[in-house]
């Protein structure tokens, strides 16, 4: 049975490694995520924040521990790993939008073909996504007539059809330019007010202060530092943390 409406975690991590080749990329990572918490992943890097969040939906493969996402265990089960990838919605660097489908088709595509959902139905899910990111009016232009604040937020939007359990940010506005930053993560403060579990890389320390039920701090592929976000930014605890925190915000 699924712990689908259970109230245990909602992702669980325990011993978790990786490697790429000879590099130990994941070191006996240990971090449980409650149902509905909100959790910023931040540190230098290369230090295996992005490979992290990735393993949740398999998009990397863990060599050794358990991975449990709500309730199931990730591993060569490829069902398990269909059934996870279905509630997991993922946001990226790079919008990864295709170009020769308007914003609306782009939409439409994965709860059509994955979920079976018929068009009208996928539409108007799509329209209402839209709506929640403020960019309805957008619907029928393609990916590149609109910025880079817009395109993130139409994947913002895609990734929000499937109606996703957890939603993974993998430093969503880094390839942005200053003035759109503020946009893409406006939408992401409203969803995390809306209870969604998040789980988010970013460099964005405002963010992280202001939404954050933790802030998860890794180098070199562990966990140094896993704490309230007003624990983390006024006192840190590790030698590793402090440096981080002097250089990324100048103090």
């Amino acid at each position: 049975m699924s712990a689908t409406s259970g109230p245990g975690p909602i992702v669980s991590f325990e011993k978790v490694n990786k490697w790429y080749g000879e590099f130990h990329v994941l070191r006996d990572v240990e971090l449980v995520i409650a149902r509905g918490e909100r959790i910023v992943i931040c540190g230098p890097s290369g230090s295996g924040k992005s490979t992290l969040i990735r393993c949740i939906n398999r998009l990397e493969e863990h060599q050794s521990g358990r991975l449990i996402v709500d309730g199931t265990e990730l591993g060569d089960d490829l069902r398990a790993t269909e059934r996870v990838r279905r509630e997991v919605g993922m946001v990226f660097q790079q919008f990864n939008l295709f170009p020769h489908l308007n914003v609306l088709e782009n939409l439409t595509l994965a709860p059509m073909w994955v979920a079976r959902v018929p068009r009208k139905e996928a539409e108007a899910r799509a329209m209402a996504q839209l709506e929640r990111v403020r960019i309805a009016d957008q619907a029928r232009k393609y990916p590149l007539q609109l910025s880079g604040g817009q395109q993130q937020r139409v994947a913002i939007a895609r990734a929000l059809c499937l109606t996703p359990k957890v939603m993974l940010f993998d430093e969503p506005t880094s390839a942005l330019d200053p003035e759109m930053i503020k946009e893409v993560l406006d939408v992401m403060i409203e969803l995390a007010d809306g209870g969604m579990t998040m789980i988010c890389v970013t460099h964005e320390m405002g963010f992280a202060r202001s939404v954050a039920d933790r802030v998860v701090f890794m180098d070199q592929g562990q966990i140094v530092e896993d704490s309230p976000p007003a624990d983390f930014f006024n006192s840190p605890r590790s030698e590793r943390g402090r440096e981080f925190l002097s250089k990324i915000l100048g103090h």
